[in-house]
């Protein structure tokens, strides 16, 4: 699949979404370039914001499969990779798989659970594969973590470690919709009967076969030396900082690398610009840092990354593509 072709099916998919999610386009964009970059997505919104709506309507929109686990502080890593289980009639052991043998999985409130539960995805989440019993299960591709929790609410929650931060590799906010999106909300979901809800007409625009042509696609993107410097400068910038403790990792560097391929293919341009790069620097690097001095880790991290960009000579577009 061409350049062209993937920006009509990004397009397809992101105006499908639209019928039910006002206002939040960017956001779904930024979503659908997580997935194809094999990357996933930390959602952090108040509550009511249409975070678990916009996981559904997303994967609808796919015809990928979908699955809810509701975090709590009781949930077992088993109950989200699954267990061997005996079976007294076959004479042995048969596998019940968890929800994570899904498409889309949707980690509502990951926070509420243990350290030692969030932890049951760290290897789906990076080699999309699970590991019960000492046998290695591979997961279906697509395989799209899309996790949520609340910033304002922090009694009975357990922070995510750096470790699980790191791994996803966009952090995004839906934010609360201006008075026009408002009315338009109100006008769209103004009746009673949840059976009228846009949501339950929704219809999918593509299929997994063709973001699997998709992310093929993307692969032809053409990433120049310069660009590849310029996204190497900024990494390094964020380790070398006096204000910050930790820095952007390789992990991080590489999320930048791919999801400014996605971008651009998804403008139509089978080669990258700086502008790919500093549109997805804040939501892939802000939340990985760990910065010596805030009480705001979040909006001090989105400060300190503008900060850098600022300080580091783009190269210029003429250069990229003569």
């Amino acid at each position: 699949m061409d350049v062209m072709q993937i920006k009509e099916k990004a397009q397809l998919i992101i105006d499908n979404a639209a019928k039910v999610i006002i206002g939040k386009k960017d956001v779904i964009r930024y979503l659908l370039c997580a997935l194809l970059a094999e990357g996933n997505v930390l959602l952090e919104d108040v509550p009511g914001a249409g975070k678990t709506k916009l996981a559904k309507t997303f994967a609808i929109s796919l015809a990928a499969d979908f699955r809810r686990i509701q975090f709590t502080p009781d949930l077992l890593p088993s109950d989200i990779t699954g267990i061997n289980i005996f079976n007294r009639k076959e004479n042995d052991f048969i596998l019940r798989r968890g929800p994570v043998f899904t498409n889309i999985l949707l980690a509502d409130e990951i926070n509420r659970a243990t350290p030692r539960t969030q932890a049951g995805l760290l290897e789906c989440m990076e080699e999309r594969q699970v590991t019960i019993d000492g046998v290695s299960y591979r997961l279906d591709r697509p395989f799209f973590v899309i996790a949520t929790q609340n910033p304002i609410e922090t009694a009975g929650t357990y922070p995510l470690p750096e470790a699980q931060l790191d791994r996803f590799m966009m952090k995004l906010s839906v934010g609360l919709p201006e008075k026009a999106e408002e009315m338009a909300i109100i006008d769209r979901f103004i009746n009673i009967d949840e059976t009228k809800d846009p949501i339950n007409s929704l219809t999918a625009v593509v299929n997994k076969e063709d973001i699997a042509e998709m992310k093929n696609g993307v692969d032809t993107v053409f990433v120049h030396p310069l660009i590849r410097d310029y996204i190497a400068e900024i990494a390094i910038a964020t380790r070398t900082s006096a204000e910050i403790i930790v820095g952007a990792s390789p992990r991080a560097t590489l999320s930048l690398l791919k999801g400014a391929k996605v971008l651009a293919a998804l403008d139509g341009r089978n080669y990258c610009i700086p502008d790919d790069v500093k549109e997805l620097a804040i939501p892939v690097l802000a939340h990985r840092l760990i910065l010596n001095y805030s009480y705001r880790q979040g909006k001090d991290s989105i400060e300190k990354i503008r900060t850098i960009l600022s300080g580091i000579p783009a190269p210029t577009e003429e250069s990229i593509i003569s």
